[in-house]
């Protein structure tokens, strides 16, 4: 789920699993291929909020080559 709460400022459901060797994986499945994982729930939140970013520049950038084309 996603929820755009103004221009700059958008609001993600994350899920958050631990895998069989200790790993913490989180998806935002709102958003294609958005995931990532670290070992620790601190090393995890800074790296969703990074993989976030870079899943919306490539959603925008698609959308700018879709309208060229």
């Amino acid at each position: 789920m996603c929820e755009k709460i103004n221009e700059n400022h958008y609001t993600f459901t994350v899920l958050i699993e631990k895998d069989e060797d200790g790993y913490y994986l989180a998806t935002v499945s709102s958003l294609k291929s958005c995931y990532t994982q670290a070992k620790t729930l601190k090393e995890l939140y800074p790296r969703i909020k990074e993989v976030i970013k870079l899943c919306l520049q490539e959603e925008k950038h698609n959308q700018t080559m879709n309208r060229i084309h």
